[in-house]
């Protein structure tokens, strides 16, 4: 080992020591023990007993061995709480969200990588709410019904992509999700599968989702390792940084720069990007918005709003490929309810409960995130006699909430009639909803918008198509293996399935729907 190197390797260790004795500082709850936990090792603590595949299902493990909803963790020297259960995530990140709606340095991300800019990455002061109150401007429940024309559009459209290439399920269902994000954020058109806004986004949302599990890279534990030299051994992480900061930075500029300029032209598709800028011009009492902030906001929706969509309709599909007769009883819903010669539109909805059950059920079966970003707690706190030090990283364990059989009995298997009671859906049963779009005051702010995408997409793909498990070339049924990207978003690999219209009516319906004006 040369001298320089041998000094790095030194400075990183001493690095890691003074950060582990800066936690230890004392507060009002010194004398109380942390949370169980796994046995760690000397100065690294867990952070190799994390696996890099499906973390959240080791969390639940972990908390089943040792009898509890909440679980402490040390990535060299980081304090980590997991919770759980709905009881501690609502106990702490709902009522006590005052000192727990901070967010990790995410130093891999926002510093390396260059995702500052996403307020979903913020820390929680002034910045992040001047963006969190320009998103809820146009994203609050009443606002996000503006946006309903776009994923009426997207959702049409994807029936007719569906016709000519049934094969491409992931390819399609991207399209539709990017589609309705990208005229939603900033009024542009997508043209094909191909379009170069998805594609961008497609990639730059892989490195985010990649960096932002707990653990993934050392320097988010250690610090000082950002000054390592690209050429060091062990520092491909900061040659990947650099080439994914250029996808980051050019998804948020790109597509703006594009919907200023149609903006400019006249006569632009509403937008929140249109819409956002009118207010800044007119200078509206109590706003703040600039430019930065609507570019900041419309890449966030931009980046995030695609592949969580198109997670959520995937997962959807592969829930009725194992239960046939759901899709069945789903297709006489929307045949009582819709009008003959017409496919369904958001009007149905409340006539539509079941399809409801069958989007809530996908996003409880295979939820979308399975562990939301990690929260921070600001100051030393303590939950059922335990100890939990200012500055822990706390990751809620949503997957560990979908899947708890005191809720939800039989968890594992894909039945929206859980759902249902007397052909309604029933209030008693706990809504997805309570942890499938994050907690407290991190909250998924396009969750409505999110939610009606979601929903007419999966409607209408109920209505137009029989979906059926593919057959290979000797007849065989192949079955869908639900493998997935274990990432923050949870997306599952391309599958195989059989899609056809569900009659010659239908054919034509789908077809004279394409490019449909609902505006």
């Amino acid at each position: 080992m040369t001298i320089p190197n041998a000094t790095l390797l030194v400075a990183a260790l001493v690095g890691l020591v003074l950060c582990i004795f800066a936690r230890r500082k004392k507060g009002p709850y010194a004398s109380l023990p942390l949370p169980p936990g796994p046995k760690g090792l000397p100065l690294i603590g867990n952070l190799l007993h994390l696996p890099k595949e499906s973390q959240w299902e080791a969390y639940h493990k972990w908390c089943k061995d040792l009898d509890t909803d909440i679980l402490y963790l040390n990535f060299a020297g980081t304090d980590v709480i997991v919770l759980d259960s709905s009881e501690a995530a609502n106990e702490l990140l709902e009522r006590r969200s005052s000192i727990y709606s901070g967010r990790a340095r995410f130093l891999m991300l926002n510093e390396l990588m260059g995702w500052k800019f996403s307020f979903g990455f913020m820390e929680y002061g002034e910045q992040w709410r001047k963006r969190r109150r320009a998103m809820h401007l146009e994203f609050h429940p009443t606002a996000a019904a503006q946006f309903k024309p776009h994923s009426l559009r997207a959702a049409r459209n994807l029936l007719n992509r569906i016709l000519d290439s049934p094969e491409d399920v992931m390819g399609n269902l991207r399209y539709a999700a990017g589609e309705t994000i990208i005229a939603a954020a900033y009024g542009l058109n997508i043209e094909s599968k191909d379009d170069p806004y998805i594609s961008l986004a497609k990639e730059a949302m892989h490195t985010l989702e990649i960096a932002s599990i707990p653990g993934a890279f050392l320097v988010d534990d250690i610090p000082i390792l950002k000054y390592i030299p690209d050429w060091f051994p062990g520092a491909g992480f900061k040659r990947n940084a650099k080439d994914w900061k250029k996808l980051a930075l050019t998804m948020r500029e790109k597509p703006f720069e594009a919907a200023k300029k149609n903006i400019a032209a006249g006569a632009p598709i509403p937008s929140f990007v249109s819409t956002s800028l009118k207010r800044m011009q007119e200078g509206s009492k109590g706003e703040t918005l600039t430019e930065d902030i609507i570019r900041d906001v419309a890449a966030v929706l931009y980046g995030a709003g695609t592949d969580t969509t198109l997670s959520a309709m995937a997962w959807c599909i592969l829930g009725l490929l194992e239960r046939p007769d759901v899709l069945l009883k789903a297709q006489a819903e929307i045949d009582r309810v819709v009008k003959p010669g017409h496919l369904p539109d958001f009007d149905d909805e409340s006539s539509l409960p079941y399809i409801a059950a069958i989007v809530k059920e996908a996003l409880r079966w295979y939820d979308v995130v399975p562990t939301a970003l990690p929260h921070r707690l600001e100051v030393e706190d303590e939950y059922k006699g335990y100890r939990l030090p200012a500055g822990s990283l706390i990751v809620p364990n949503a997957w560990a909430m979908l899947h708890d059989e005191t809720i939800y009995p039989d968890p594992f298997t894909f039945n929206p009639d859980r759902f249902m009671k007397d052909g309604k859906f029933n209030p008693d049963i706990r809504d997805p909803e309570h942890a499938c779009w994050g907690f407290g005051r991190r909250i998924c702010m396009g969750r409505y918008m999110a939610l009606s995408s979601i929903w007419i997409n999966i409607a209408s793909i109920i209505a137009a198509f029989d979906i059926k498990k593919a057959v290979d070339a000797n007849g065989n049924v192949i079955h869908p293996t639900h493998e997935y990207v274990s990432a923050l978003v949870r997306l599952p690999l391309p599958f195989r399935c059989s899609i056809t219209p569900r009659s010659k009516e239908m054919e034509d319906l789908i077809r004279s729907s394409a490019n449909e004006d609902v505006f």
